[in-house]
């Protein structure tokens, strides 16, 4: 018997197995079923329970003891090395799920705000309508600077943690705190202005860079179709070519670097504090010579013109990107952005200040005022933010 045990089978735990089977042993034939593996020991206490007779040529104590522990060791091993594997993978996503769980949090807490405002506006439309004071269908909300700055915090939009990388959140208010000035930390306004603005600024570039992608698309086919010749069309019309040349429209159709953008908004609304920006949601000081504008006090007689205003922050924004994008005083500025991008370089809203003397009358001083605050402000930290990608799509308007 022990002659043709030690023939037919490799391993003691082998001649077990095989007596467990010659002898229908019901315990070893349900765990074989379920693909479990038993030790050495088991299989032996499952026979003796048996009393079934153990092979004479038994390994001795040592051998066996052995045998477990290099069993023990490889299944050690295999679990050591998926619970590695297991780390690995959290480390990867780590940064994933991270935005997850910051984009469920903004939109939960951004839904209720805009509860809250939907209800505030309503009240506000009754009240109005009561007086029968409503002259411009302005329904818009602005938000006292304490409000302001406790809605950020409660949406965890953290200026520091931008300059780290963090995303921004799509929070775009209708207009600035009118009591922006009464705070008493002038790095605490100066901070609020940015956090108020710099939203709105990624909101146009990233239109913007949807556009040009668009734009690239369509000149990299042999074929355009009827939708996408209407497109281009709309896109001339609005960077105002004329003449349909597509150079000059992948020229104009581009990003204002953002550092470039809240200079400049910091100080033609002088941080958000001037009549024009509270009055007219005028940020950037453009002039217009039509009725709609606000008249500049102690004005010159021999001019005329006003300062544009708007109903919301956003189309300030709006105009002006169009105003840098397809004036002819900054073609300067155009050119020396596309050579940035041609170098393959990153947009620099620093180096790009000094094509925009002719934006205001003092000219080379005005670069010197825009590089001034950018430096001070350390402004080109937000020229590679991005908007946090949410449900909400249009994101959080107040």
């Amino acid at each position: 018997m022990s002659k043709k045990i030690k023939f037919f089978f490799k391993s003691y735990r082998d001649q077990l197995l095989h007596l467990g089977k010659l002898y229908g042993v019901v315990e070893i034939k349900s765990y074989a079923r379920s693909s479990k593996r038993l030790t050495i020991s088991q299989l032996e206490l499952l026979l003796i329970k048996n009393k079934i007779k153990l092979p004479i040529s038994r390994s001795s104590d040592k051998a066996m003891a052995r045998q477990e522990l290099k069993e023990d060791s490889v299944r050690n091993a295999y679990l050591s090395l998926a619970f590695l594997l297991f780390i690995g993978c959290l480390i990867v996503i780590r940064p994933y799920i991270k935005n997850v769980i910051s984009e469920v949090k903004f939109t939960y807490v951004a839904e209720e705000y805009q509860d809250k405002i939907k209800k505030t506006n309503k009240k506000k439309i009754e009240i109005v309508k009561e007086k029968k004071l409503i002259e411009n269908n302005d329904n818009t909300v602005s938000l006292n600077a304490e409000t302001t700055i406790n809605l950020f915090e409660d949406l965890g939009y953290d200026l520091k943690q931008v300059r780290a990388g963090q995303k921004v959140k799509p929070i775009y208010l209708t207009k600035l705190p009118k009591d922006l000035s009464s705070l008493g930390s002038t790095n605490k306004k100066r901070d609020l202005f940015i956090k108020i603005i710099l939203p709105l600024v990624l909101h146009e570039n990233e239109k913007i860079t949807v556009d040009r992608n668009k734009l690239f698309k369509i000149l990299g086919k042999n074929f355009n179709t009827a939708g996408e010749r209407v497109w281009l069309k709309r896109r001339f019309k609005e960077y105002k070519v004329t003449d349909q040349d597509l150079t000059k429209l992948k020229m104009r159709m581009d990003i204002i670097p953002v550092s470039l953008a809240l200079a400049q908004a910091a100080n033609e609304s002088g941080w958000g504090t001037s009549r024009f920006a509270l009055e007219g949601n005028a940020l950037f000081g453009q002039w217009t010579w039509s009725k709609k504008g606000i008249s500049p006090e102690n004005q010159d007689p021999n001019t005329t013109h006003k300062v544009l205003q708007f109903q919301i922050l956003k189309a300030s924004v709006k105009a002006y990107k169009n105003n840098l994008n397809t004036h002819n005083a900054y073609r300067e500025f155009r050119e020396a952005r596309a050579l940035l991008r041609q170098e393959n370089k990153k947009i620099d809203g620093l180096l790009l200040t000094k094509y925009l003397k002719n934006y205001a009358l003092i000219g080379d001083k005005y670069v010197e005022i825009l590089e001034s605050i950018i430096r001070k402000n350390s402004l080109t930290d937000f020229d590679k933010a991005n908007l946090l990608n949410t449900k909400l799509k249009k994101g959080l308007a107040l």
